[in-house]
């Protein structure tokens, strides 16, 4: 099985929409064309999509049963009821646990945060810790990113006295639970206007709402947001409508550094400049992720929560280990699994899985595969008794729980999205769900080869690339899944410098006709010196422009993001 080469596809605008909104807005055709790229048709649509402000946040209030959510945390409150805040142990369940944590003892409440041990207890609510929790005087149970298919633990629950919030963002099954409110944008009678939130974004829901209705405390909803975009950037939920606002803000608040524990985080990141949407995704988000993938991610609940400088800097250097250690492991796995797969014969999905690999990473691994290779991929870590747990990732417009959904026969659980998914299934049973699996994606290939794809927005010369085209393209941020960063293409461009710096990166000068060369830099992409580079064979660049400070000095540079000698397919 071989890695598969992206084919590219070039935006073909409508010259007239193009020329209108290029014209309605004052901004260049190529903005044009990137707004056009992503449905924007009018100008009051690319307004709306310009626009960012808290008016274009949806009520709280539309959510089905905020109304008994807030009631019961008010309720709560003044009967200084424990609370207890459940949460994943990715960065958005310890995101929204942590902002519900922090804005209910704000208020004066008496509450606690519980994370499960990613190896010991696994995902979602478990009975264990519902009984525990029962035992140490908790009535009232909030969850965050899980709790919609908790059926069994959800009724224990309200056995032993206790009432359950659940707010989450997964696919939700033909019934809910018997939670007192079940607060989750995919409910089947919800007509809320937008499904993208994270559970974050649905705990700062909850915050806002309680603010409506009771007022707030120390802290507010408004102050959370740090919170909010960690964890909207981290769980790859579409940056789309509210959510654009909410991370917006958010990374603004990053950047200020009004949070010590994120402060700290970015100290030992070496992250000095202002935030964006890939510092979350590639540098705070995968520490994040390190502790509850080897540990246990309660250390990032007291990270986010902590007012101590010199706890969150012993907490952030914590993580910083467990994040090299992480890598290390997923290397080692990718390699293996990698390895395999080159000597197998090509299945429409991918199915892999051992008694040797760490369960925390499958999931990491899992993305690595379907990058490389371009398939559905399921990563399964099976244990000594024989039970595995899997992560699965996927391509474009493969459905992972519907798919996982066509396999249950051979699965003990199962959940998730469509994009991401999570399995637990017997080691007997994995040739079995192979097959099942792989007919499943054959199915919905019907026979076609499916190749990766990199989107152009726009085809450009490079008189047309400079600083007012940069500003223009940064207006359209943050950027990540459902907005991903503009790609502009250069067809034809002749190398006039071509070498590795740093060891693996790319650095290229490239010319276009007689007067404009630019610089350009292609991050890991030293391999691309094999091809022969050199003048006198053109070149096609798929891009995005940036600034470059260097020296006191502000210059475009191409940033690389696929390059091919002129000529081959497109």
């Amino acid at each position: 099985m071989a890695k598969q080469e992206k084919l590219w596809v070039f935006q073909q605008p409508d010259p007239a929409l193009q020329d209108r909104l290029s014209r309605g807005l004052s901004i260049s055709p190529v903005t044009a064309s990137v707004l056009l790229a992503r449905g924007i048709k009018s100008t009051a649509e690319a307004n709306q999509w310009l626009s960012i402000d808290h008016g274009g946040l949806h009520d709280p209030f539309l959510l089905p049963d905020m109304e008994h959510a807030v009631e019961r945390l008010h309720l709560a409150l003044s009967r200084q009821e424990r609370v207890c805040f459940y949460g994943d142990y990715d960065v958005d369940g310890v995101s929204a646990t942590s902002l519900y944590l922090s804005f209910y003892k704000g208020l004066g409440g008496t509450a606690c945060a519980y994370i499960p041990h990613r190896l010991r207890e696994g995902y979602g609510l478990n009975e264990g810790a519902v009984r525990r929790l029962a035992q140490e005087g908790v009535t009232l149970l909030v969850t965050s990113d899980c709790g919609t298919t908790s059926h069994r633990e959800i009724d224990v629950a309200r056995q032993l006295g206790m009432d359950v919030v659940v707010t989450d963002h997964h696919q939700t099954d033909d019934r809910m639970p018997a939670a007192l409110a079940v607060l989750n944008p995919h409910r089947q009678d919800a007509s809320y206007p937008f499904k993208g939130l994270c559970s974050a974004g649905l705990a700062y829901k909850v915050v806002l709402a309680y603010e409506r209705r009771y007022g707030s405390g120390d802290v507010d909803a408004a102050s959370c947001l740090d919170l909010v975009a960690l964890a909207t950037v981290a769980d790859i939920v579409p940056l789309q409508d509210e959510n654009r606002v909410l991370v917006r803000e958010g990374l603004t608040q990053i950047s200020r550094g009004a949070r010590c524990g994120l402060r700290a985080l970015k100290q030992v990141a070496g992250i000095a400049k202002d935030c964006t949407s890939d510092t979350i995704a590639f540098r705070l988000g995968p520490r994040l992720n390190a502790a509850g993938r080897l540990d246990h991610a309660m250390a990032c609940v007291r990270l986010l929560t902590t007012e101590s400088d010199l706890e969150a800097r012993s907490i952030a250097e914590q993580l910083e280990q467990f994040n090299r250690r992480r890598q290390e492991i997923e290397e080692a796995i990718s390699s293996e699994a990698a390895a395999r797969l080159a000597q197998a014969e090509p299945d429409a999905a991918i199915v892999v899985g051992s008694r040797d690999w760490h369960l925390g990473v499958v999931g990491i691994v899992a993305a690595r595969l379907v990058e490389r290779f371009h398939r559905p991929t399921v990563v399964i870590a099976v244990d000594a008794e024989g039970l595995g747990k899997g992560s699965a990732r996927t391509v474009d417009g493969f459905d992972l729980y519907q798919g996982l959904t066509n396999c249950r026969d051979f699965l003990e659980a199962y959940g998730g999205h469509p994009s991401a998914a999570g399995l637990t299934i017997r080691e007997s049973q994995l040739e079995a769900f192979r097959r099942r699996f792989c007919e499943v994606a054959e199915t919905w290939a019907n026979g076609t080869r499916v190749q990766p794809t990199l989107h152009v927005d726009a085809e450009v010369n490079l008189a047309d690339v400079n600083f007012t085209l940069i500003q223009e393209l940064e207006s359209l941020h943050p950027f990540g899944a459902g907005n991903p960063e503009p790609t502009l293409a250069v067809r034809g461009l002749d190398v006039v410098e071509a070498r590795v710096v740093g060891e693996k990166h790319l650095k290229l000068r490239v010319r276009q006709g007689r007067s404009f060369i630019f610089d350009s830099i292609g991050f890991r992409m030293g391999s691309f010196e094999g091809l022969g580079l050199r003048a006198g064979r053109p070149i096609d660049l798929a891009f995005s422009p940036e600034r470059n400070h260097w020296n006191g000095y502000d210059r475009v540079q191409l940033r690389i993001k696929a390059l091919r000698m002129s000529g081959e397919v497109a």
